[in-house]
């Protein structure tokens, strides 16, 4: 039934400085933009990673009535090379520590910021991951 993530939804009260943040992070503009009703942007999207994943900002005033700003109870993990440098980079960009670097077992490091827009993102070095990947190609 569930066949693998397709986009993780980050929700951030500004749009433009989240585009901006999350542009630099990862070294690439949104392919795609959407305006809202009011003809400023109310949407953006990224591909990103070995599977070209797909990661959307949603302007805040998009949000889910249910849903409350801020951090919320799901860690959704990206896989990286090196949590360490990761987690580092994501704080010299102005995320807060939300979780900090913690070995699970015998390749499984995670940790998590909390980013300026007040979204959970988590770092992981996954083995299974790796293994996974090499196994495509």
């Amino acid at each position: 039934m569930l066949r693998g993530l397709t986009t993780t939804t980050f929700y951030a009260d500004d749009l433009a400085a989240a585009i901006e943040w999350y542009s630099g992070l990862f070294g690439i503009e949104p392919y795609f933009v959407r305006n809202g009703p009011d003809g400023t942007p109310a949407y953006a999207e990224f591909r990103i990673g070995d599977y070209q994943h797909e990661f959307g900002l949603v302007r805040g005033d998009f949000r889910p009535p249910s849903a409350q700003p801020g951090p919320g109870g799901a860690i959704a993990n990206w896989a990286v090379d090196n949590v360490e440098d990761a987690f580092a980079k994501l704080l010299e960009k102005g995320a807060k520590e939300y979780e900090p670097i913690i070995e699970r077992g015998p390749g499984f490091v995670t940790a998590a910021v909390v980013d300026p827009f007040g979204n959970v993102l988590g770092v992981m070095f996954n083995q299974h991951y790796l293994d996974v990947l090499a196994g495509k190609k």
